[in-house]
């Protein structure tokens, strides 16, 4: 499925990333989508937290990382003993990776391992020089002079 977004650019700046995040989120694989369960949680304006089901593994065997706005959960299960004989096997405890993309100036704050819960908790800090600032309106020459090259 693709979707045209060419009125959407033809009034906003800067939104180029979008159409292709959700061409990608629209054309993902659906495979194991459902393993591990998880929720997503806007807890004040700009913070969130995702927690993942991730009952049966340790810490050392999930792995939580961030590159390029996108953070990427997963983990992997050491072996079994060799020894056990199961007579029913419910715990799914196969791997898995999760990804999320990240909107722009979102960062990791934390992540913890608490009850089976994987919490990992999200923070949006918009830098000082993105934030709302007022402009004056003058008839004075302004302060930065063009020279001309």
């Amino acid at each position: 499925m693709k979707i045209d977004l060419t009125p959407l650019y033809a009034s906003t700046v800067g939104f180029d990333r979008f159409g292709s995040l959700l061409d990608a989120a629209l054309s993902a694989d659906r495979q194991g989508a459902g393993y591990p369960p998880y929720d997503i949680e806007r807890v004040e304006e700009n913070e969130y937290n995702i927690s993942i089901a991730v009952a049966g593994f340790r810490e050392s065997e999930i792995d939580v990382q961030v590159e390029n706005g996108v953070l990427t959960i997963s983990g992997k299960k050491e072996a079994a003993k060799k020894d056990t004989q199961y007579l029913h096997k419910g715990i799914a405890t196969r791997s898995f990776e999760r990804k999320f993309n990240l909107a722009d100036h979102v960062e990791v704050h934390a992540a913890r391992l608490d009850n089976g819960l994987l919490e990992v908790s999200l923070v949006r800090e918009i830098p000082e020089a993105m934030k709302p600032r007022r402009i004056p309106v003058g008839t004075s020459q302004p302060a930065i002079e063009r020279t001309a090259a």
